[in-house]
């Protein structure tokens, strides 16, 4: 596989609060990543994480989201058991 586009942006996903769940996620577990799927992530919460990241991708503002800052904010697994912290990162290329 060859990839066509030089990714610009960095994502770190880590898991602030956690509870029952089924893919055993526990406390300060973080994945990193670019446009690809963070292997061990939980598939259920993919799409919402896919669509966070586009907003930062856009040049939107995670503050109009309910974040803190312009790049950062908190969200819940699909099932509402795990709580995430998002971090954005535009990388110089």
């Amino acid at each position: 596989m060859k990839k066509t586009i030089v990714e610009d942006w960095l994502f770190t996903v880590t898991v602030i609060q956690q509870g029952e769940c089924r893919m055993g996620m526990e406390l300060d577990d973080s994945f990193r990543c670019q446009y690809e799927c963070p292997a061990g992530f939980c598939p259920k919460t993919m799409g919402t994480l896919h669509s966070l990241c586009e907003v930062a991708r856009a040049g939107g503002d995670y503050r109009l989201l309910g974040g803190k800052e312009k790049h950062e904010m908190e969200f819940s697994c699909a099932d509402g058991v795990i709580r995430f912290r998002l971090r954005a990162r535009q990388l110089d290329v």
